[in-house]
């Protein structure tokens, strides 16, 4: 069996910066055997953001990377402020914000992008929890997407 740490790694993908707050905020939080993390955005491996409203500037599949793009920026904050992704035993829930036109309807399979990677890492039975998926008239700096979870640790 693997480890979520290994999982990642046969993916091939590369984790960003961990954000650092723009605001009055902590990116996570340890409660208990509980990690919140604060909502991410859109950061990429040279730091800087992807941008746009899906509907208008990004394609639904453009969406769904940038909801993956997301997921890689959470990732970059457990390791950062755990150590080690093997440390989380499950996903609890995550809040996914599209950033979107009005006529927009697929929050859902935008989300997917940072569902089906936290799937990939930790398995399906540990990878997937529960969800929410919303259409935002704007997310900060105009990013597509923006996410907050809620894991349980080991």
């Amino acid at each position: 069996m693997t480890s979520p740490e290994q999982n990642f790694a046969q993916l091939g993908l590369i984790l960003p910066p961990a954000p650092k707050p723009l605001g009055v905020y902590m990116p996570s939080l340890v409660v208990g055997n509980f990690l919140y993390l604060s909502g991410h955005g859109t950061v990429t491996q040279d730091g800087s953001l992807i941008i746009g409203r899906i509907g208008e500037d990004l394609d639904i599949e453009q969406g769904k990377l940038a909801a993956r793009q997301v997921g890689l920026a959470m990732l970059a904050t457990i390791k950062e402020s755990i150590g080690s992704l093997d440390k989380v035993k499950r996903v609890i829930k995550v809040l996914g914000m599209v950033n979107c036109v009005s006529s927009f309807e697929r929050h859902p399979y935008v989300m997917n992008g940072c569902s089906e990677l936290f799937a990939a890492v930790w398995g399906k039975e540990m990878g997937i929890g529960v969800r929410s998926a919303v259409g935002m008239g704007s997310l900060p700096d105009n990013i597509p997407v923006e996410i907050e979870g809620l894991f349980e640790l080991h």
